[in-house]
Formats: structure tokens, C-alpha cells, sequence
């Protein structure tokens, strides 16, 4: 049981799980923001063009209600899936929406990144072909010893 408890503990712990548990909690709420998208600002929108209230009360009937037989209605209730069907394509969209927003933001980031890679590769280039440069500017020990003596050859001929 202790083992069982410590490979529970150590699942939970994994960075994995706790990302899909603010996923789906985030989800969740972004969900409640489209829904409210399309039943309080677009729904109303779209039934001044249909007429009516809307999908909601488009329903096919099967047995009217009789309420002196106590008798329900039942019917077909198509308004709410077309509701659905709305809903969905909205989430979508705006999903898509978002994907392709961070898609975006990530290719921007990673030209960012490889430009200022190809700079830092630029200018190392640059201080190694101008330390190369100074480097055959500069006299060598054997030039500088040879100068040295034939100096000291014409200082003592004189």
C-alpha cells in the first residue's frame, strides 16, 4: 500500500498533470465565456434576423400536451440542436483563433531568437578576423630579435 501510495504521489507530482488540471479548469471557463457569447450577444442578434425567439422554441411536436389528461408534450426539440451546432462552430473558430494567434507568436519568437543567433555568429566572426588581422600586424619575436641585432651590429661599427 505505501508503494501504491507513493507511485500515486508521484503522478500527481508530475508536471504534466498539473498542467491539464489548469487546462481543464481554464477550458471550463472559456467555455462559460463562449456560451454566454453566443446566447447573450449573438443569439439575440440572429433571431431579430430569423423573426421569432430564436432557436430555442423550434420544435417539432409529437403528442400535444393535454393537460387535462396529464398528458406532457413531447416533441423534438431541433431549435436546441441547431443552438448547439452553433455553439460549437463559435468555439471552434475562436479555438482556432487562439492556436493560430500562438502559432504566430511562437514563429515570431523563433525568427527572433535565430536572428540574434546569426548576429552573435556575425560578430564572433568579426572580432575572430579582426584578432587574425592584429595578429599579422604584429612583428614576430624572431623579426623583432633580428632588428634587435642588427641594431646592435650598427651600434658597435660606429
Amino acid at each position: 500500500m505505501k508503494k501504491f501510495m507513493t507511485e500515486f504521489k508521484g503522478f500527481i507530482m508530475k508536471g504534466n498533470v498539473l498542467n491539464l488540471a489548469v487546462a481543464v479548469i481554464i477550458g471550463g471557463a472559456f467555455g462559460k465565456i463562449i456560451a454566454s457569447l453566443v446566447k447573450d450577444i449573438l443569439m439575440p442578434v440572429i433571431s431579430l434576423v430569423l423573426g421569432g425567439e430564436g432557436f430555442e422554441n423550434y420544435k417539432y411536436v409529437i403528442t400535444a400536451a393535454d393537460v387535462d389528461a396529464g398528458i406532457a408534450e413531447n416533441a423534438i426539440y431541433y431549435g436546441l440542436f441547431i443552438q448547439n451546432i452553433i455553439d460549437f462552430i463559435i468555439v471552434a473558430f475562436v479555438v482556432f483563433l487562439i492556436v493560430k494567434l500562438f502559432a504566430k507568436a511562437s514563429e515570431l519568437a523563433n525568427q527572433k531568437q535565430i536572428r540574434e543567433e546569426a548576429l552573435a555568429k556575425e560578430l564572433e566572426a568579426k572580432k575572430a578576423s579582426e584578432q587574425t588581422a592584429l595578429d599579422a600586424k604584429k612583428p614576430k619575436v624572431e623579426d623583432l630579435l633580428q632588428d634587435i641585432k642588427l641594431l646592435l651590429e650598427k651600434n658597435l661599427k660606429a
